[in-house]
């Protein structure tokens, strides 16, 4: 993984993601539903987290500035709902399969934008991305480990006040 550029190792998160999406829509019973629904919540809370720390940062000044911030707010909209999700319970939540088909249509914009729009200035930009890439892949990594035994924590909001969920 640490041999990747920083772009090619999101695409591949993104490329992943897709497909629990998509893997969650044709599931069948709640049990798999939701495994697969807190399988995805795992993989963005690590992804935008490794996003904002080290990414993003690593973009400033050197990308339009508005790109960064329209991120920075959909990932917090992202997390809102990763929260409602986590909390719930796909038996006892009417609304557990739309929260993840919402979460999904979010993430389908967000990554089309950063693929379309934000990439593309990245590359033209003074950044190393084969060191990003493998900061990125560290984190992920550390990341990965510490979910798995805690779980995924509470979010944390960039660009809001605080909300209680």
């Amino acid at each position: 993984m640490a041999d990747k550029n920083a772009i090619a190792l999101l695409k591949e998160d993104h490329r992943a993601v897709e497909k629990l999406f998509k893997e969650f829509e044709e599931a069948k019973g709640e049990g798999r539903k939701e495994k697969l629904a807190r399988r995805i919540c795992l993989e963005l809370s690590i992804h935008t987290k490794i996003e904002e720390e080290i990414f993003y940062p690593a973009c400033e000044g050197k990308v339009d500035e508005d790109l960064l911030k329209e991120a920075f707010v959909e990932h917090d909209a992202a997390k809102l709902l990763i929260a409602e999700i986590e909390a719930g319970n796909g038996k006892s939540d009417d609304f557990f399969d739309a929260k993840v088909k919402v979460l999904s249509e979010e993430i389908e914009h967000h990554v089309e934008e950063e693929e379309k729009e934000l990439f593309p200035e990245v590359r033209k930009a003074d950044i190393d991305l084969d060191a990003v890439g493998e900061q990125l892949a560290d984190r992920k990594s550390e990341l990965l480990k510490d979910f798995k035994k805690s779980g995924v924590p509470e979010p944390e909001l960039k660009t809001m006040d605080e909300v209680s969920i």
